[in-house]
C-alpha cells in the first residue's frame, strides 16, 4: 500500500469515534499491539530528543531498499502515536518517506488534542524518521 492509502486507513479508523476519550483509547490499544523493541535498541543513540517521555526509534534499511522502523515509548499515548507513524511510514523507500505529505495527523484531529509537549514530541519523532530516510538515501547515492 502507498503512504497515502495507509493514511486514509488511519483516518477511517479514527472516524469511527466521535469522543476524544475513545480516540485516546484507540491510540493506547495501537501502542499495546506494537511489538516490544528489542533491548539492544534501547540505547541513548536511539532516544528521540524533544520528547518529554522516553521514545526509542530504530531504523534499518532492508535489502529491498525500504526503511523498517521499530519503536517503543514508556508513555502509553506516545507509544500509540509512534505506532501510528510506523503504520504509515514503515517499509517504504527513503524517497517515499521524504516526499510524503503526512496530513493524517491533522485530519484525525490529533494535533489539536495533544498537549504542547506531546505535539513537540510528535514533531521530533517525525523529524527523526525523515532524518533516517535522508541518511539512507545519501548512503545509497
Amino acid at each position: 500500500m502507498t503512504i497515502e492509502e495507509l493514511q486514509q486507513d488511519v483516518i477511517e479508523q479514527f472516524s469511527d469515534y466521535d469522543d476524544w476519550m475513545d480516540k485516546y483509547q484507540l491510540l493506547i490499544d495501537l501502542g499495546n499491539e506494537q511489538q516490544p523493541l528489542p533491548e539492544q535498541y534501547k540505547t541513548e543513540q536511539n532516544l528521540i530528543d524533544g520528547c518529554q517521555s522516553r521514545v526509542w526509534l530504530q531504523a534499518d534499511l532492508t535489502p529491498e531498499g525500504k526503511v523498517h522502523f521499530q519503536a517503543e515509548s514508556d508513555a502509553l499515548i506516545v507509544k500509540g502515536i509512534v505506532t501510528l507513524l510506523i503504520q504509515v511510514l514503515d517499509d517504504h523507500t527513503p524517497d517515499e518517506i521524504l516526499d510524503a505529505d503526512l496530513h493524517f495527523i491533522a485530519d484525525i484531529g490529533l494535533t489539536e488534542h495533544l498537549s504542547p509537549t506531546r505535539s513537540n514530541g510528535l514533531l521530533a519523532m517525525l523529524k527523526q524518521m525523515k532524518l533516517y530516510a535522508l541518511g539512507f538515501k545519501a548512503q545509497n547515492g
